[in-house]
C-alpha cells in the first residue's frame, strides 16, 4: 500500500502537467469558430471569451437553443448573481481551470440561477410542459433562453412567488438547506450563521428557524435589523464582537465567509459541535488555491478532534427545490432581494457582488 500510495503521489504532479499543456494548446472556445457568424434565430445572452474582470462580458446574439432529448426550453424571466458566476467568469482559482478551460473559458455562456416559462419541450419529456412556469439552474441563465434537463435542477414555480424572487433561490437556498442538514441543525440547537445577511446566509436563517433551531446570526452593523427580521434569535456585530471570543458555544456553525481560522471556530462549538463551511474569501483572496484553503485545513483538522468540521459543496437536486418550493410556498421562507438589473447590466451586477456588501440576492430582470 505505501508503494501505491508513493507511486501515485509521484505520478499526480505528472499528470497535473501533462493536462495544463495539453489543454492550453487545445483552450479553443465557441469564440474562436470562423463559422461562428450571423445567428439565424438570434437572442441575447452574456457571452465572455476570455477570463478576466467584469469588463470581458458581452451582451451579444446567439443562436436560440432548441430543447434536446429530455430537454425544456425556458423563456427566462429573471436571473440571479451568485459568488460561482465570478469564479468562473474570473477563471479563478486557477485549479478549476482544469476542467473549465486553461486560457479562455471552454463554455462562454454565464449564470446558473433562472426563472421563466417553458417554451418548448424535447422528445421524451413528461414531467413539464409548454406554459410552465418554472425555476432551476443551468449554466447559460444569463440570457433571453436556456436549455434544462428536465429530469435535473428545475421544479415548478410556486404561484406566490414573482419570477424575480423564485430566480433568488436555487444556488443559495439549496446551499443553505444541504449547510445546515450537513450540521444536523434542529429542534433545539444552537446554530451561529456567520454571514447572515448574505445570499445564503438570509436563507439559512428562515430555514434553520422552521427546523426549530436557536439561531444566532453575525453580521455587520447595518445588516442586524434585517438579520432579525428574518427570524434570528440573537445577532452579533461581528465590528464589535469576535464570535468566536464571545464564551458561548454553538451545536452547529455554518460559516458562510471564512474569516475566522479553523481552530478558531473550534472554541466556538460544543464539544460534539460541527462546523460547515460554505465559502471563504473574496474574488482576489488567492489565485492559485484560494478559498479552498480553509476547506482542506478543516478536512485535515476534523479527523483528531472531537468536533466534525468540515465543508460542503451544494448538489442541486429536484427534490432541494421541491422542498425550498413548499417552504416558500407556505410564507415560511421568503427570498431577500438586494438590487435588481437588467440583462445588459450584468456586468455592473457582479462587479456589486465582488465587492461584497451585498444584503440577500441581486437579481437580473428582463
Amino acid at each position: 500500500m505505501k508503494r501505491i500510495l508513493k507511486w501515485i503521489a509521484l505520478a499526480l504532479p505528472v499528470v497535473l502537467l501533462a493536462a495544463f499543456f495539453v489543454g492550453y494548446f487545445r483552450s479553443d472556445n465557441e469564440c474562436s469558430d470562423p463559422g461562428r457568424g450571423t445567428p439565424a434565430h438570434p437572442v441575447k445572452a452574456i457571452v465572455h471569451c476570455d477570463y478576466g474582470l467584469a469588463d470581458v462580458l458581452k451582451l451579444e446574439n446567439i443562436e436560440k437553443p432548441v430543447a434536446g432529448e429530455g430537454q425544456i426550453l425556458v423563456r427566462v424571466r429573471a436571473a440571479s448573481v451568485n459568488p460561482l458566476d465570478w469564479h468562473y467568469m474570473r477563471g479563478t482559482p486557477y485549479v478549476m481551470r482544469l476542467s473549465t478551460g486553461l486560457r479562455r473559458p471552454s463554455e462562454i455562456r454565464l449564470g446558473v440561477d433562472y426563472a421563466g416559462t417553458v417554451e418548448a419541450v424535447g422528445p421524451g419529456v413528461t414531467r413539464f410542459k409548454p406554459g410552465d412556469e418554472v425555476f432551476g439552474a443551468r449554466t447559460g441563465a444569463f440570457g433571453e433562453y436556456v436549455t434544462a434537463k428536465a429530469d435535473g435542477s428545475v421544479a415548478l414555480k410556486p404561484a406566490s412567488l414573482s419570477f424575480e424572487q423564485a430566480a433568488a433561490v436555487p444556488v443559495a437556498a439549496v446551499t443553505a438547506l444541504q449547510g445546515l442538514r450537513q450540521g444536523g441543525a434542529g429542534p433545539g440547537k444552537r446554530v451561529l450563521i456567520n454571514g447572515a445577511s448574505g445570499g445564503v446566509g438570509t436563507f439559512a436563517v428562515q430555514i434553520a428557524k422552521a427546523q426549530g433551531a436557536h439561531v444566532t446570526g453575525v453580521s455587520s452593523t447595518r445588516n442586524l435589523e434585517l438579520v432579525r427580521s428574518l427570524g434570528a434569535d440573537q445577532t452579533i456585530d461581528y465590528t464589535k464582537l469576535d464570535y468566536t471570543n464571545a464564551g458561548v458555544k454553538y451545536d452547529m456553525i455554518l460559516d458562510n465567509v471564512g474569516n475566522h481560522g479553523i481552530l478558531e471556530n473550534r472554541r466556538a462549538l460544543t464539544p460534539e459541535g460541527k462546523y460547515v463551511l460554505i465559502g471563504g474569501g473574496g474574488p482576489d483572496d488567492g489565485h492559485w488555491i484560494g478559498p479552498m484553503i480553509n476547506p482542506v485545513k478543516a478536512l485535515l483538522i476534523s479527523p483528531f478532534v472531537s468536533q466534525d468540521m468540515g465543508m460542503m459543496l451544494a448538489e442541486l437536486t429536484p427534490e432541494d427545490l421541491g422542498a425550498l418550493a413548499g417552504l416558500m410556498q407556505s410564507g415560511v421562507v421568503t427570498p431577500v432581494i438586494d438590487r435588481r438589473y437588467s440583462l445588459a447590466q450584468v456586468p455592473e451586477a457582479i462587479r456589486y457582488l465582488e465587492a461584497g456588501h451585498a444584503r440577500g440576492k441581486v437579481v437580473i430582470t428582463e
